[in-house]
């Protein structure tokens, strides 16, 4: 028989050895913490654990596992370790998670450092800090050829009337004049997922602009971003809107869009057909009557149906 097979069947002395590992647990848990036995696990030849209840407050589920064993031929149960160890049914902790991915919008407060990954996802290279600027830089090869040494004296001019252009020397106080001395600036990927994450917050899909008058597009408080994205977003400078301040979407709204004020005129309603406001004079007699003379005054009165 090989050893895993007879590792399945417990050593019998080992086995029978419960009040030695119910005495080993009571010294390392606190007193009166160890619950009853629970059963015997044959870890190999030999090598027992015995598993007790744990009834320590705030370790629901666990068990103090006790492992003892014997040399071989020897009739002496000795102890080998003490453990807690969590049951199939333990309170456990949730899963470890790096700190880094337990962040959430809105945890940084002040004074705490959030440095980004050296290859974030969200982030590219921005100028390279060398003195030939990226392919994609808006310094031109016009600039390059104009820009020499910061205290280099140019003449007044295209590059084609210099008499001999100047050497190439710092252009990274060209880009730091012109506002593009960053390391780095966001990635298409960064660009998407401020943009999912915007539209998700003030977009077209929230209840308030659902049941707004009109969208951000045509709002007078809308402020325009700069860039790419100002083709979709922009700032609500509306103090009394939700999104006060925030970056909104052109097809958000609210109730407090800047011509929500102005409503129309309701409709005027239509003319009575009859008006019952003015008492209408009817003639008893005709025209052709009444011109005859004093008919009506030689008529007695009975016959004209009054009394």
């Amino acid at each position: 028989m090989s050893a895993a097979m007879r590792s399945r069947t417990p050593d019998r002395l080992c086995a029978e050895a419960v009040e030695l590992a119910r005495e080993a647990a009571a010294e390392t848990a606190s007193p009166g913490t160890v619950g009853a036995h629970v059963r015997v696990v044959a870890d190999a030849d030999r090598v027992v654990t015995h598993l007790f209840e744990c009834q320590e407050m705030g370790y629901r589920g666990w068990r103090w596992a006790v492992t003892v064993t014997r040399a071989s031929r020897a009739k002496v149960v000795t102890v080998d370790e003490t453990v807690l160890l969590p049951g199939p049914d333990a309170l456990l902790a949730p899963e470890w998670v790096p700190w880094s991915e337990r962040l959430r919008p809105g945890d940084l407060g002040p004074g705490d450092l959030l440095p980004s990954e050296a290859e974030d996802m969200r982030l590219e290279p921005g100028y390279s800090g060398e003195d030939t600027p990226l392919p994609n830089s808006v310094v031109s090869e016009e600039m390059q050829q104009l820009a020499a040494v910061e205290d280099a004296d140019v003449t007044a001019g295209a590059p084609a009337a210099q008499e001999a252009a100047p050497a190439v020397g710092s252009i990274g106080s060209v880009a730091e004049e012109l506002g593009m001395r960053r390391a780095r600036v966001l990635s298409r990927y960064g660009l998407h997922g401020a943009a999912d994450r915007w539209d998700d917050a003030f977009g077209a899909r929230t209840p308030m602009a659902q049941a707004a008058p009109a969208s951000c597009l045509t709002c007078g408080f809308l402020v325009p971003i700069a860039g790419s994205l100002r083709q979709a977003f922009g700032v609500c400078a509306n103090e009394f809107s939700p999104a006060d301040g925030r970056v909104v979407s052109l097809s958000y709204g609210c109730g407090a869009h800047s011509e929500a004020a102005v409503m129309p005129k309701p409709p005027r309603p239509a003319l009575p057909v009859i008006d019952e406001t003015v008492v209408e004079p009817l003639p008893l007699r005709g025209p052709a009557e009444r011109a005859e003379g004093s008919v009506e005054a030689d008529t007695p009165a009975e016959e004209l149906g009054h009394s």
